[in-house]
Formats: C-alpha cells, sequence, structure tokens
C-alpha cells in the first residue's frame, strides 16, 4: 500500500517506520519543521518526507492516510482527503493491525496519564513483559515492529480516539468526562464525550470496561446495555444503586469484586495506605488502576508492595522540597478548573495557591468554596489576572500579583507557616509567561530548590 503520514512527532515517526517494516510505500509530510532527532530517525530509515508543507499532490495518491492526533479535522489537508474519501487512521488504530498483545487503553480529561503509568508500574512490578505507549510520549506502532510484549499500556486522548475503528482493547479505563479541547468538537460537549466512549466500541466478552460511576457526563452518555464486556464501575463510596466492581471501604482501604451483582460477598480488600499520590482524583485513579491489575491476575499482595513504590509523573501533584516546614507542591499540569480542584480539594492544610495563565473561559464559581475555606493566600501568576481577582478577592484573606515563578515562591514562602502547603495548581495554560506546563512546573522546582539553599547557608 502507499501509506502517508501527516506530522512527524513521536506517533507520526513511529507509524512511518511500522509502515516501511511491513513493506509498504511510505511519504512523510509535517506543515511545520520536524525536529532534529525524528528527522534523522526518517533520514537513517530511509523514509521519504516534506516539512514545513503539505504537498496536496503527493497525499491525495495514498492509499491510506496515518494522522498525527494533533491535527485537527478542519485543516485544509484533511478536508482534501475528505473529498477524496482516502481512508484516514490514527496510529493507534495502524498499530493495532500488527500486534497480539493484550492492550490495557486508558482515557479520561484528567488523570490519564498518573492512572497509566501506576497501571504499567503494577504489572512490570508483579514481572509481567509491559510496554508503555501512547500520549505518554512512546509510540505504540515503533514498538510494535519488534512486537515483544504481551501486554501494552497505552494512555489515549479524545485525539487519538478520534480516527480508531477496527483496534480492539483488552481493557478500557474511562476515568471521566469534564469540558476540555471543546474547539475541537464543535463546542458540543455529548460530541466530546462520544470521542472518549469510542474507546469501547470494540470491547468483547473477553475484555472488560473500567469506568467511573460517579462521572455524571459519563453517565449521561454511556450505553451500558449494548455493550457485549464485562463492566466493572468504581465509586468512591459504597453505593447501593450500581453494581460496582470497586469501591473504598475506608480512607486507605478499597474492596474490588471482578463479578459484581453475582457475587457480593467475593469482594478483595487491599490497602493504598503506602501510596504516595494525594487528593481525591488520585483515589479514584487508584481504584481504576487496582481494578485493571486484578483483571490481568494480580493479587493482593502484589498490588499493595508496588502501590509503595509507585513514582508518578513530573508536575502532578508532585512534592518538590519544603522550606521552614512548608511543603512545596508542583501541581503545573492542572491547566483546567476541575484539575485544580481536585488538588484544593485533596490538601487539608492550609494553602498558599499560585493560579493563573492563559484563561481559556474558566468558570471558577466551582473553587469558590474550596478556595474560603482552605487557601489563606493566592498569588496570581499570570499577564493578566482580573478574572482571578474578580472571583476570589472577596474569598481569600491575601491576594496578591507576580509577573515571575522566583517572585511567586518566594512570596509563597514568606506567606507561608510551619505545615502550610504552597501549591503551584495554575488552572490555566502557561503561554502568557512559560513555554509549556513543562516549563512552568521546573521553573517552580528549580525556585524551590534554590530558595532552599540560599535559606540553607
Amino acid at each position: 500500500m502507499n501509506i502517508v503520514i501527516l506530522g512527524a512527532a513521536e506517533s507520526g515517526v513511529g507509524a512511518a517506520l511500522l509502515a516501511q517494516a511491513k513493506g509498504h510505500t511510505v511519504f512523510v509530510s509535517d506543515r511545520g519543521a520536524i525536529q532534529a532527532d525524528y528527522k534523522q530517525q526518517l533520514t537513517q530509515a530511509g523514509i521519504e518526507f516534506e516539512e514545513n508543507q503539505h504537498t496536496l499532490e503527493r497525499i491525495l495518491q495514498a492509499d491510506e492516510v496515518v494522522k498525527s492526533p494533533g491535527i485537527p479535522e478542519k485543516a485544509p489537508v484533511i478536508q482534501a482527503l475528505r473529498e477524496k474519501q482516502i481512508p484516514i487512521i490514527s496510529e493507534i488504530e495502524f498499530a493495532g493491525r500488527y500486534t497480539r498483545a493484550k492492550c490495557i487503553c486508558i482515557t479520561g480529561t484528567n488523570g490519564k496519564t498518573t492512572t497509566t503509568l501506576l497501571i504499567y508500574h503494577l504489572l512490570k512490578s508483579a514481572g509481567l513483559n509491559v510496554g508503555l505507549a501512547g500520549n505518554v510520549g512512546f509510540s505504540l506502532a515503533e514498538q510494535v515492529i519488534a512486537d515483544t510484549f504481551d501486554y501494552y499500556v497505552v494512555e489515549l486522548s479524545s485525539f487519538q480516539l478520534d480516527d480508531t475503528h477496527e483496534f480492539q482493547p483488552w481493557i478500557a479505563v474511562l476515568l471521566n468526562i469534564t469540558p476540555d479541547h471543546l474547539d475541537r468538537y464543535g463546542y458540543s460537549l455529548e460530541s466530546y464525550a462520544q470521542a472518549k466512549l469510542r474507546i469501547t466500541r470494540n470491547l468483547d466478552s473477553n475484555g472488560a470496561f473500567i469506568y467511573n460511576a460517579d462521572d455524571e457526563v459519563t453517565g449521561k452518555y454511556f450505553k451500558s446495555a449494548f455493550l457485549q464486556t464485562r463492566q466493572l464501575p468504581f465509586s468512591l463510596h459504597h453505593r447501593l444503586d450500581v453494581h460496582l466492581a470497586g469501591y473504598y471501604t475506608g480512607e486507605h482501604t478499597l474492596c474490588t469484586n471482578l463479578t459484581p451483582g453475582l457475587d457480593e460477598d467475593g469482594g478483595m480488600e487491599l490497602s493504598t495506605a503506602n501510596s504516595p499520590l494525594i487528593g481525591q482524583h488520585n483515589r479514584q485513579n487508584t481504584l481504576a488502576a487496582v481494578l485493571a491489575a486484578r483483571v490481568a491476575g494480580l493479587d493482593t499482595k502484589q498490588i499493595e508492595s508496588a502501590l509503595a513504590t509507585f513514582q508518578n509523573a513530573d508536575h502532578r501533584l508532585q512534592l518538590v522540597g519544603e522550606i521552614s516546614g512548608a511543603r512545596f507542591i508542583n501541581d503545573s499540569k492542572a491547566t483546567n478548573v476541575e484539575a485544580a480542584w481536585y488538588a484544593l480539594d485533596g490538601i487539608h492544610e492550609p494553602i498558599i495557591w499560585i493560579a493563573g495563565g492563559t484563561d481559556k473561559g474558566n468558570d471558577y464559581s466551582s473553587l469558590l468554596n474550596l478556595a474560603e475555606n482552605r487557601v489563606k493566600a493566592l498569588i496570581c501568576l499570570g499577564v493578566d489576572n482580573t478574572k482571578l481577582h474578580a472571583s476570589f478577592d472577596a474569598v481569600v484573606p491575601h491576594v496578591e500579583e507576580t509577573r515571575s515563578m522566583t517572585d511567586a515562591v518566594a512570596r509563597a514562602a514568606a506567606l507561608a507557616a510551619p505545615g502550610d502547603v504552597v501549591l503551584l495548581s495554575p488552572c490555566c495554560a502557561s503561554f502568557d509567561l512559560f513555554q509549556n506546563y513543562e516549563d512552568r512546573g521546573r521553573q517552580f522546582a528549580a525556585a524551590v530548590a534554590e530558595l532552599r539553599e540560599a535559606g540553607a547557608e
């Protein structure tokens, strides 16, 4: 087949290498500049590519196109392909054709990466032969070339799910659905929800669907009656209105039952007391991960010991230091209101909150009660903080502004008492003052380290 790959980052280059390995003719096209390391991979493999343009004449000769998840449907090149009725698929769809490994796939608006990494850690710690792929930054297609794993744990964004058709997860996990990226879905929450729910479309009786029974949007759009797979809903509470597969029986104990509704006394209790994860959302993430591990055959002892050794990805409620008895937590990945809500809700000590950035049409009303009860000071770190002031001046005792991370951390440290938590959970995108949320988080950690060293001298 003549296969054209649109986009030459991790997923596109991985797809190109797999297509070549399977004997297809491959051409890679990127509208922007291709990073040097990806260009080198393509050159070494002898794969033809172009950058800073899409040559339509060449692209429209494709038998099939593998599209980068970052390219929106409205892009002219995609519209031209649709007009010619040339099939467009995702890297995940393409990779799925060439592996017999069991794929555990995770999606949701918030918590995907933490849950993906935790499932991978649980399975790997138990000795399973498992790979990590998808939105966490590792191409599934590239790993499928050698295909040495029995299992893949795959993080999937809605963009990656959009162009899947036949791809079949073994276990699908849906954590939550809250408004995000609506500009890609015609500003329709239903369209965005349906994109997430594509993860269930090819599940069969050998697999399982793990989902959050407490999530209202999932409940509204998920039609469980038509799903021919084992359904394993979870909740933070032991609800009697749903046959739950997982729920908490205490602050640090949860119960799982893989045959909900049939075997009400067949639950397995385990402790999460040694897990380093904090916050209510991480209790949900942990439940989902534990259920996936149970389906994969892990026992209580294996899960409990692996929970204790888990290290989450950077910038997600990550403790980066302590100064004068105050803990500094980097939650730079919290770029929307829901993520910041989880952070504020999960920390029970008094909070010095650093927030702000590029507003994505945020409605802060859901945070007002938490801010009033838990936040003793708000440091606004953004070019335009008008909305933050309008929302929080009346409920937070002390609000001030700064334009640099160094100043924000210094002011937070000055305001914090022993036992307080300084929380960077911005609620906003980072692009006004930083390159991205990682840059913002790194600057926070560096400023904390610098302040600690200065205090130690």
